[in-house]
């Protein structure tokens, strides 16, 4: 069976990406850190009567992150997960291509994040950092700092390895 998407169906910003849904306890507390520490600026928000983040996207340079609050038993996604290794949070990385990795590493640290690795130069043609936010997500920042696309290896001298 073919499916296919008419205009109007899935709005722009989410065709062809991958969205990442992040379900909380707290989800205002994310929202708040995703603006200071990454600059991230909400654009929808949908809230619950008792006050709850039912869906919230947050636009994260040319990124969108939702974000809403753990809902037991609603039948959405809305369960909160939690890491197998550290008990804590859940157990995806968020992987997201910066132009200053150094400058937004320093930022996201002064609001509240956790730095599992200093920014550093890796051998695949990119600057890299890792963070743990106050929820427990991972943050992957990532520069490309050689001639090779956004994602696409390099090799030790910064040259290309696509063929």
């Amino acid at each position: 069976m073919t499916s296919q998407v008419t205009s109007g169906t899935i709005p722009d910003r989410h065709l062809y990406a991958a969205v990442a849904h992040l379900v909380l306890d707290d989800a205002d507390a994310m929202i708040r850190f995703c603006g200071e520490a990454f600059g991230a600026r909400p654009e929808v928000r949908v809230q619950g009567a008792g006050g709850e983040v039912l869906h919230a996207e947050l636009r994260l340079g040319g990124s969108v992150v939702i974000v809403c609050d753990a809902i037991e038993g609603d039948g959405l996604l809305r369960t909160p997960v939690t890491d197998a290794w550290s008990g804590v949070g859940s157990g995806e990385a968020l992987r997201v291509f910066v132009p200053d990795v150094d400058a937004l590493t320093e930022r996201a640290v002064a609001a509240g994040a956790e730095l599992l690795q200093a920014p550093a130069d890796m051998f695949y043609g990119e600057r890299t950092s890792v963070l743990r936010d106050p929820k427990g997500h991972t943050w992957v920042l990532r520069a490309n700092r050689s001639g090779a696309p956004a994602g696409q290896p390099a090799g030790r001298d910064g040259e290309s390895l696509a063929a």
